[in-house]
């Protein structure tokens, strides 16, 4: 008996023996114990272990794994990347396994990067841990958020895509939206060249309500711009130099970024010549070097020139260049008074539109030239100090008055075209230069003209004779009625007194009525002479036999009788008259001459001279 108890004795202190050491293992390396144990031989059953060394284990276990909560947000470890997935260490029973797509905002992600994660499913079925890293983020980005927002640190984020009017950031796993005019301070044209990267961002509007969160990376960006900008603007001075780079176009200019400070080269001093629009001369994103012209107190507003850093044309224009010398230049505006004439580059020449033409019926200078054709001119004047040119086309062709009198002398004929109307007459052009002057009166011999307008139009051609020649004033007086023969020379004798002709009545008007007894010749019969012979009147359109009782050439005055051809009382009236005009004219023979010239002096006045 005593030596079995020896032998139990025995047993158990080789039992404690062997026990101590792997318990003194565990707990003085726990991690290298839980590491080392076969954990496959224990679940089948080929390693058995005793109460005493699992109580121990389940000590080890709360005391070195964390509690693998759904809601818990812990750090873990990369300890391995394949393909598609990502294996975290989070000091659990097992390792995590991530998707890489989590990661899309972090290519740069290695073993060894510590991460936020949130347990998805506790094990799956090769007994892994399934891990959120975007789950995590969320739970903590708001935090962040707002953390950042407060305090205006830099956060990083990772372009995801385009939106409407800007693109979609995450943010520590939060969508935040980057709005175009917050990408950069200078107009963005492309979008697509930011997708997929990561930037620096800084918070800059968080709705509490919607869960909306603003960022900005062009905030950054001002900010060192804003050092810069205070750094340039101290030392601005007006006359310098500096190099800047094409911001922006406009019609009428071309804004300048100064490494953070805007300036404006206003159009007109962008070039020595005239330009119409800025793109001519510059393009987006060129670097130019420009001077500074002025700027306001603040030195928030400044004006560049372009032009400037080059001579001004006109100082390098030639003294061989002279008045009265023959020049080339290209259109290059045009005014309702003239045209201006680029002669060299910067260097530009006025020709009025009466220096266009001989003509002294003025037009439009759109009627000469128009822009941008080439045309040869003379120098009229030239002032250098003021920089100012007129030219002159007409000068290089001959004036056409030199010749006029053997062109167009007294009494020849010509075909012209209406070039204008007055109340007084029909300007008519001969030739290029040459204009001529049709009165009323020389319009017809037998039509009553009130206004030019009813017996020609503008651009008509026109037969006229040269009545008078003004050399010395440049005068020209023609007559259309000249060409053809008056035809009351004729009537005078088929019209003369008490001669018969039959009719009708064409108008019934004061006084009296009218006979038409051709287109030229339509006489006044008073009322009194339309009496017939049964004692009625003649109406209108009825047809009857009169007799001239009175004729007047110049005044082209026909008058008529009806009742003379059976009365004798205006018989007698009749040959009265008659007696009379042919006594006026026996009397009239020996002063011919002073008649003429009374004749002529009416014929003048009625002509307006």
């Amino acid at each position: 008996m005593a030596e079995e108890n020896t032998n139990v004795e025995e047993v158990t202190a080789e039992t404690t023996a062997v026990e101590t050491p792997e318990v003194n293992e565990a707990q003085a390396n726990p991690e290298q114990f839980l590491k080392d144990f076969n954990w496959h031989n224990y679940e089948e059953g080929i390693d058995p272990v005793d109460d005493a060394k699992l109580d121990e284990f389940e000590k080890l276990v709360a005391s070195n794994f964390v509690d693998t909560l759904d809601d818990q947000v812990v750090e873990g470890t990369v300890i391995h990347i394949s393909d598609r997935d990502a294996i975290i260490d989070i000091n659990a029973k097992s390792e995590g396994v991530i998707s890489l797509n989590e990661f899309r905002y972090n290519p740069n992600l290695t073993i060894g990067d510590k991460v936020e994660v949130l347990i998805d499913v506790r094990e799956d079925a090769t007994g892994q841990l399934i891990l959120s890293h975007r789950k995590a983020r969320v739970i903590k980005a708001w935090d962040r958020v707002i953390a950042a927002n407060e305090t205006g640190e830099i956060v990083n984020g990772f372009v995801k895509c385009r939106t409407k009017g800007g693109m979609i950031v995450d943010v520590f796993g939060i969508e935040a939206f980057l709005p175009g005019s917050q990408i950069d301070v200078k107009p963005i044209r492309d979008y697509d060249q930011y997708v997929n990267k990561t930037m620096e961002f800084k918070v800059v509007k968080i709705n509490h309500e919607f869960k909306n969160v603003v960022v900005s990376h062009k905030a950054l960006i001002e900010a060192d711009i804003e050092i810069q900008k205070k750094e340039i603007i101290s030392q601005l001075e007006k006359g310098q130099v500096l190099e800047g780079v094409v911001k922006n176009i406009t019609s009428y200019g071309v804004f300048m970024d100064l490494g953070g400070v805007d300036g404006l080269v206003h159009i007109t001093d962008l070039s020595w010549s005239r330009i119409n629009h800025p793109s001519e001369i510059v393009e987006l994103d060129q670097k130019l070097n420009v001077v500074i012209l002025d700027f306001d107190e603040n030195k928030s507003r400044i004006q560049l020139g372009l032009k400037q850093l080059s001579k001004h044309p006109w100082d390098a224009l030639g003294e061989e260049v002279k008045i009265g010398d023959e020049i080339e230049g290209k259109v290059v505006v045009i005014a309702d008074y003239g045209a201006f004439i680029e002669v060299v580059e910067g260097v530009e020449g006025l020709i009025h539109v009466s220096e266009m033409s001989w003509s002294t019926h003025l037009r439009s200078a759109q009627d000469f030239v128009k822009v941008g054709d080439k045309i040869k001119a003379q120098i009229l004047t030239l002032d250098r100090e003021d920089r100012k040119m007129s030219l002159g086309i007409k000068q290089l062709s001959a004036d056409p008055w030199t010749d006029i009198t053997s062109k167009f002398p007294v009494a020849s004929k010509h075909t012209g075209i209406v070039r204008n109307f007055t109340n007084f007459g029909v300007f008519v052009e001969l030739e290029e230069g040459i204009d001529g002057l049709i009165y009323i009166s020389d319009l017809s011999w037998t039509k009553k003209v009130k206004h030019p307008s009813e017996f020609c139009a503008v651009g008509d051609n026109l037969e006229v004779v040269v009545l008078e020649l003004d050399v010395e004033a440049r005068k020209l007086s023609l007559g259309h009625k000249q060409t053809t023969d008056n035809p009351w020379d004729k009537y005078q004798t088929e019209f003369a007194l008490n001669t018969k002709h039959t009719a009708s009545i064409e108008e019934i008007v004061d006084k009296g009525a009218t006979v038409k007894f051709n287109e030229d010749v339509i006489a006044f019969v008073p009322s009194r002479h339309l009496e017939k012979e049964d004692g009625n009147k003649l109406k209108k359109g009825e047809e009857a036999e009169f007799v001239i009782i009175e004729f007047n050439k110049e005044f082209k005055r026909v008058v008529a009788s009806h009742t003379a051809l059976f009365k004798a009382e205006e018989v007698k009236h009749v040959k009265a008259a008659v007696k009379k005009a042919a006594s006026s004219a026996a009397e009239a023979k020996p002063t011919l001459g002073d008649a003429n010239d009374a004749l002529q002096a009416l014929k003048d006045k009625m002509d307006g001279k």
